[in-house]
């Protein structure tokens, strides 16, 4: 096993920890090292047998878990919510700039390839979540999914994780809010349009770019950018408040598309939108920098100088305030160009915030019935 300096070049690093093309097709990341918790770095090497190119294609492999609870809280000033459940660890979207990527490396697992093919199923969250709930005292306020992990990744078609938190939620008459990258998420419109109906659902489509190709290199089993705008409008057209997100905005990558997409979003009905700037924590650095060599070789330097100047020199700054949007000369001008494109559009002239007051914990079979 041989030790990587991390502060070696992008190139070398990719000489030494490179996997090859087609073990990872159709994956996002180009390479798959190992977590900050390891203490050591593992890279295939090639034992002068060929037989690092035998080596079998990175394939999705699942593991069911058991959590003890269901519902994460966090005091985050900066985020519009307070609870969220993550049905998934790890994606299979495969988007090289998910800022969740370095979760992966708590479960001994590298935040590059392992983060998009070895993945984790919480099977008992649809049950976790009507006992969290059913607790005396509860307050309800909106519950957010899809903050970090998509909820309608390939992997739900199979394992409905998802629908079964949906279905619960819409027993208790619970607020929620979801952002996904998936048109699978229209498979659950008989669920949602009853909520939406009563103020308690709101959908956010991902859009990060329109271009297919693009699309494709950066987040490949995501959905189309063309179908997912396609699930905005079908979404309206159900009565379910649908919203764009664009996220992330990569400077000298994505950054032109900013006002088309937002013109795409009012074509589809977009209820609002909004952005988060490129974020990348830990290892997703070295991941993206990584991708960027593979892909876009003569925009790497240009795309981290902007990256560096929205972050006061950094890669990245995670001070509440300015880690969604950034700092600086750069990112204000693209929060300024949102905003003009917004006001142009007509967008984000009301927002519509969730009912909590509908609430209430349905009966059980045995239960005393009230008395009248």
């Amino acid at each position: 096993m041989a030790r990587v300096d991390e502060r070696q070049p992008v190139i070398d690093r990719l000489a030494a920890t490179g996997v090859d093309d087609d073990r990872r097709r159709g994956r996002g990341a180009v390479t798959n090292p190992s977590g900050r918790y390891e203490p050591i770095a593992r890279v295939d090497e090639d034992d002068g047998w060929g037989s690092a190119g035998a080596l079998a294609p990175f394939k999705t492999h699942v593991t069911l878990e058991t959590p003890r609870s269901i519902i994460s809280r966090n005091e985050s000033p900066d985020i519009p919510f307070d609870r969220s459940i993550n049905p998934y660890r790890g994606c299979e979207h495969g988007c090289i700039y998910c800022f969740a990527r370095p979760t992966h490396a708590y479960m001994g697992l590298s935040p590059g390839l392992d983060f998009e093919s070895h993945l984790f199923a919480k099977s008992n969250a649809a049950e976790l979540l009507e006992r969290e709930l059913s607790v005396k005292g509860y307050k309800p306020a909106m519950m957010a999914l899809g903050t970090n992990t998509d909820p309608y990744q390939p992997i739900e078609r199979e394992h409905k994780i998802m629908r079964g938190i949906l279905e619960v939620l819409a027993r208790f008459n619970h607020p929620v809010g979801i952002v996904t990258k998936s048109a699978l998420v229209l498979r659950d419109v008989d669920i949602l349009a009853p909520m939406a109906a009563k103020g308690l659902t709101k959908v956010y489509l991902s859009v990060t770019t329109l271009d297919p190709d693009l699309a494709r290199r950066m987040e490949p089993r995501a959905s189309t950018p063309a179908k997912r705008l396609d699930a905005v409008r079908q979404l309206h057209a159900a009565g379910i408040p649908a919203g764009v997100m664009v996220a992330p905005i990569i400077p000298a990558l994505n950054d032109h598309e900013i006002e088309r997409i937002l013109e795409a979003a009012a074509a589809a009905r977009a209820s609002d939108v909004n952005y988060i700037f490129l974020r990348l924590p830990h290892e997703l650095k070295d991941l993206f920098r990584e991708w960027l060599h593979d892909h876009y070789p003569g925009k790497l330097n240009h795309v981290m100088s902007l990256v560096k100047d929205a972050h006061g020199g950094a890669d990245y700054r995670a001070r509440f305030g300015e880690r969604m949007k950034g700092d600086g000369v750069y990112a204000a001008l693209i929060a300024q160009r949102f905003k003009v494109a917004t006001e142009r559009l007509g967008l984000n002239r009301e927002r519509q915030k969730l009912r909590t007051d509908l609430f209430k914990v349905p009966a059980k079979r045995g239960d005393q019935l009230a008395l009248f």
